[in-house]
């Protein structure tokens, strides 16, 4: 277990993909696909964890076609600040079983 799970500002746990995690990963899909130098047909979010700061950080499970994943971390910045979604970093050769951990920003 990694100690920023479980505390204050920890990540969360897994939890299920939905339609407003959905929303984020296609606002960053452009982006993505120029920092990774690919072109995804297919980009669907399946788990994440959410950890709050000024903020909160996503790191998201993405299936970008067969047994290809990604992961992406996406900064949601408060309602004050705007309440954008920005790609912060992007972990290429991920697979279904691994598991999302706390990465910084690339």
């Amino acid at each position: 277990m990694d100690s920023r799970d479980n505390i204050l500002g920890g990540l969360g746990d897994p939890t299920m993909a939905n339609e407003e995690t959905q929303k984020f990963c296609d606002k960053v899909k452009q982006e993505v696909q120029v920092k990774t130098a690919r072109n995804y047909v297919r980009f669907k979010a399946i788990t994440y964890r959410s950890q709050v700061v000024a903020g909160t950080n996503y790191f998201i499970k993405v299936n970008v076609g067969g047994s290809d994943y990604i992961h992406l971390r996406v900064w949601k910045t408060l309602p004050c600040d705007g309440g954008e979604n920005i790609l912060s970093g992007v972990q290429e050769g991920k697979t279904l079983d691994d598991k999302i951990d706390y990465f910084s920003p690339n």
